[in-house]
Formats: C-alpha cells, sequence, structure tokens
C-alpha cells in the first residue's frame, strides 16, 4: 500500500463535548447501554487494520479487565512508556503526520484514532478522514474535552445521522468538502 491510510474517530461525547469526568471516569456511558446494541461499534472495528491512541486513554483501557484490541495493531502515542505493556501495543513519540506515513507504508489501510489529545493532535495536522461522535444524553459540565480549543477552524459534511430510543444520536461525519 502507499500512501496514508484513512484515519476515522469513533468515539461518545457529552452532548456539553465532554468524553470523560475530569478524573477520566466513563461511568456515565451506561445511561444507553441497552443489551445486544453495539451501536455500530463492532462493524467499525472489523474495519480497522491499527489504532492509536494517547497514554491517558491507554491508562484507561489497560486498567480493565481484559485487553478490548486483541488482535489489533495498537500504537500509543506518549513521551514515557510503560513498565510492563498489557499486548502487543507499540509507543511513539513523534510527529503524527510521521507516524501516520509510516502506517501507510506498511500497509495499514484503516487506523482509529482515539483520545482528546490525539484527536486534536491529527485534526490539527489535516490527518483525519471522518468522524463518528455518538452524542450521549447527558451533559457533564466539566471533563476531558473532545475538542477544546482547536489551531482552525474545520468545517464537516454530515455523511449519516441516526438516533436510538435510548436517546443516544449518532452522526458521522467527512472532514472538508472532500472527506472520505
Amino acid at each position: 500500500m502507499s500512501g496514508r491510510p484513512r484515519c476515522s474517530v469513533y468515539i461518545a461525547a457529552s452532548v456539553d463535548g465532554f468524553i470523560a469526568r475530569p478524573d477520566g471516569g466513563l461511568d456515565w456511558l451506561e445511561v444507553v447501554q441497552a443489551e445486544g446494541e453495539d451501536y455500530g461499534y463492532a462493524a467499525f472495528m472489523a474495519s480497522v487494520d491499527a489504532l492509536v491512541m494517547g497514554r491517558g486513554t491507554y491508562d484507561v483501557v489497560a486498567g480493565l479487565e481484559t485487553w478490548p484490541y486483541a488482535g489489533k495493531r495498537c500504537v500509543v502515542l506518549t513521551h514515557r512508556p510503560p513498565e510492563r505493556p498489557c499486548a502487543d501495543e507499540t509507543f511513539f513519540t513523534g510527529p503524527v503526520a510521521e507516524l501516520a506515513a509510516r502506517l501507510g507504508a506498511e500497509g495499514v489501510g484503516h487506523v482509529y484514532v482515539d483520545g482528546g489529545d490525539v484527536i486534536r493532535q491529527w485534526l490539527a495536522a489535516g490527518l483525519l478522514d471522518d468522524l463518528t461522535i455518538s452524542w450521549i444524553p447527558t451533559v457533564l459540565g466539566a471533563g476531558i474535552p473532545l475538542f477544546g480549543a482547536l489551531l482552525a477552524e474545520t468545517p464537516l459534511r454530515l455523511v449519516e445521522s441516526r438516533s436510538w430510543p435510548t436517546g443516544l444520536v449518532q452522526a458521522r461525519y467527512a472532514l472538508g468538502a472532500t472527506g472520505r
């Protein structure tokens, strides 16, 4: 494969734009849990070759009972790798454009970009192709922001939207006029 892989975000956010409580807590997501419903997550994950996440996201995921990304390549952006990795993850320090190019050169076709700071870095570098945001019917009032202050205005094009009886509203956006 040549060129950059498709880079996608798939994330949940409160109506006021937070992806976690100030302490990283995600318990507020339980309000939309419904038996047998994953809101398209399994299909999305099946399309992904690799994940790129930040150290904060990694620390939350590493604390789970089981590693949720078994069988997927996982790259953690960090300046401080952990003493004991959880699985087969690798650690990267450097410009995100360099990582995207490297992943493309290695044959990765679709990358899942996760974590607030990492999403903002990839967005600022013009590396994101699409964003799927599941808006949770909750106002947190404070927490870790999905976007925060961006370097520049970023146009999005709505590709698809859907709602569920739980109150979750999911929107998929392409970036810019020519987003994938």
